[in-house]
């Protein structure tokens, strides 16, 4: 076998061989986005007070039930500066690097720096789960 061909098999092994070992760790980018489009729960409808809420920080959420029954989710993302929330208390979802703070019902801005509402995001209640919608 000359040194040409014997290159191309063991190039060719070792692809195959790449292929086959992403192929069973399921190794794409989108594992991550599917993982958190698939409906598994990121709350339990009584981890979120009436009138209150809870931040999840590593999902950048924040979810609130302004009335009882009523949840509501929203970036965990603050639109002044772009860090983020950190609690909810007395209504209002805080933003620690400077104070804005937003309605728990809408998002809306109730004390800036901030001036625009915090975006919106999709879920869905079933049973005692809230997941992504």
């Amino acid at each position: 076998m000359s040194g040409v061909a014997r290159r191309t098999v063991v190039a060719a092994a070792g692809g195959a061989g790449l292929t086959a070992a992403l192929a069973a760790c399921g190794g794409g980018a989108d594992d991550t986005k599917n993982t958190e489009q698939d409906g598994s729960a990121l709350a339990r409808t009584g981890d979120i007070p009436v009138g209150g809420g809870k931040v999840l920080a590593d999902k950048g959420l924040v979810i609130t039930q302004p009335v009882a029954g009523e949840f509501k989710a929203f970036s965990s993302k603050c639109t002044h500066q772009g860090c983020a929330v950190s609690s909810v208390k007395d209504g209002v979802i805080v933003c620690p690097c400077h104070q804005s703070m937003f309605d728990v019902s809408d998002g809306s801005v109730k004390s800036g720096p901030a001036t625009a509402p915090l975006p919106p995001e999709p879920i869905q209640v079933v049973g005692g789960e809230i997941s992504r919608g």
